[in-house]
């Protein structure tokens, strides 16, 4: 099981429960697990109904990778697919209900600030199958969560960020300090340590998901203090490196034919083994509650570097990348996981 956030969804108010407490917990558990065998023992025939909801437009990075495998999943005939897109906080438990009294066998989407409701709904709906984004662990029997674990391929971007720095000042604007986005910047901050000790960091947040002209302004301030290569979590950072010639370093997707010449590394996710699992499971009667967050590792196909050109990294930084990238997936070298918010060392 990965590890998840310090954070936690408390259940009780006493710290403390007596031995029949304990045996009550327990009987719940067997029982949950139990109904959750039998909702989905007999399987579907495909197509099964899969729904999405998602709290932003399906074109913003992270959101756009799921939408993406659910539509390859939709086109091999494995699916139907409906979304909704732009889905506020205080509407996802409505909408989570919809689908779910509509009949959608699987349910997809994040519910990062919304993680109660949804799991009530979820408690609600047994015979449907849940997959979301999500902070915290499973809850039995049919709510599954899942992660954009793609720290390794930050870790290598981060050393193409090390080698390539002239000013050895690096921008990094997120969108929120959550444990999600943590991960990803640490990862990066700590590989282009590991090739670049004298290098530091401009850290910004623009508390917000989708605000390219947000992210580009603090992406501006960290050039106006002397960062030649910026960390894009956000979209509208790569607009402000190349209109001000310094580098980028992609996120999620790749955009690179975007940005030709300003992009130099970018770490990719692909959902498509978290999608095709869950899709799998629901078909064969075998879906239960589970931690799904493996299958966003590089072993697994689900993250990956995107291709180095020689043009914009040297190609003794590409060899050594790829030395790293190859122990990565081999099991003999590991990028830590790191929740902590990361503060600028400037």
């Amino acid at each position: 099981m990965l590890r998840k956030s310090s954070g936690s969804l408390p259940l009780f108010s006493s710290g403390v429960l007596d031995r029949r407490q304990l045996l009550a917990l327990g009987a719940a558990a067997l029982a949950l697990t139990a109904a959750g065998r039998e909702a989905f023992a007999a399987g579907k025939a495909k197509p099964i109904k899969v729904a999405a909801i998602y709290t932003v437009p399906v074109e913003q990075q992270w959101v756009s990778r799921i939408h993406k495998a659910l539509k390859a999943a939709e086109a091999r005939g494995d699916i139907t697919y409906k979304f909704s897109e732009n889905v506020a906080n205080t509407d996802y438990e409505r909408v989570m209900r919809q689908y779910s009294e509509e009949g959608a066998d699987l349910v997809v989407g994040e519910v990062f600030a919304v993680e109660r409701p949804a799991r009530k709904v979820a408690a609600d709906y047994p015979k449907t199958a849940y997959l979301m984004g999500s902070s915290f662990g499973p809850t039995k029997p049919n709510f599954s969560v899942f992660d954009n674990f793609i720290h390794e391929p930050s870790f290598l971007t981060g050393m193409v960020a090390g080698k390539t720095t002239k000013s050895n000042i690096i921008g990094l604007v997120g969108g929120y300090a959550i444990p999600e986005v943590n991960r990803l910047m640490q990862a990066f901050m700590e590989g282009a340590v590991s090739v670049n000790p004298n290098v530091k960091f401009i850290v910004t947040f623009i508390n917000s998901w989708y605000d390219p002209p947000k992210a580009k302004e603090a992406a501006f301030a960290q050039i106006d203090k002397g960062a030649d290569v910026l960390y894009a979590e956000r979209f509208g950072v790569s607009d402000a490196a190349k209109e001000r010639g310094v580098k980028a370093i992609g996120n999620v997707i790749d955009t690179s034919s975007q940005y030709p010449g300003t992009i130099i590394a970018s770490a990719l996710w692909q959902m498509e083994p978290t999608i095709d699992k869950a899709i799998k499971e629901v078909m064969d009667g075998t879906f239960v509650a589970a931690d799904y967050g493996p299958y966003s590792y590089m072993a697994e196909g689900g993250a990956s570097l995107a291709p180095l050109d020689p043009k914009l990294v040297p190609p003794e930084v590409i060899e050594m990348v790829l030395v790293k990238e190859k122990e990565i997936k081999d099991g003999l070298f590991r990028v830590n996981v790191n929740d902590a918010e990361p503060k600028s060392t400037l």
